[in-house]
């Protein structure tokens, strides 16, 4: 009952940040969202693990935190440099 509750309002979040990315008015705007929307599915990740009882899934979500954050670090670079390296 309650991992079916938490989803439903991690789906509500992830289609109102979808509209945001949609219609956000700056490339940024767009990044942010897609890192917002990233965030939830990590949420939802550990929170299927947490009720499922299998703590690997933490470790799972750990993970694609980290690389969520790399790439939204890695695109907001090259928006704001026009590059990801030194020239």
């Amino acid at each position: 009952m309650m991992l079916a509750a938490g989803m439903a309002a991690l789906a509500v979040a992830v289609l109102i940040a979808i509209a945001r990315a949609a219609l956000g008015p700056t490339a940024f705007d767009r990044v942010l969202a897609a890192n917002s929307i990233g965030t939830m599915i990590i949420l939802g990740i550990a929170l299927h693990g947490f009720v499922m009882q299998r703590p690997e899934f933490i470790d799972i979500s750990i993970l694609y935190a980290i690389i969520n954050f790399i790439g939204t670090f890695a695109v907001l670079k090259l928006f704001s440099t026009g590059s990801l390296g030194d020239r």
